[in-house]
């Protein structure tokens, strides 16, 4: 497990992996986004 998130971190320092984070950022802080993922969660928590 450590080493899956070892593999994490480098990928959070390369550029490509900055991109992925300012995207979740943005994603984050649009309403109907954060809706959108509220719904999801529910459906895979089981709850609808």
């Amino acid at each position: 497990m450590s080493g899956f998130l070892t593999r994490i971190k480098q990928f959070t320092r390369t550029p490509q992996g900055q991109r992925a984070i300012a995207s979740a950022r943005r994603a984050a802080a649009d309403p109907r986004k954060r809706a959108q993922a509220r719904t999801l969660l529910g459906r895979l928590r089981g709850r609808r």
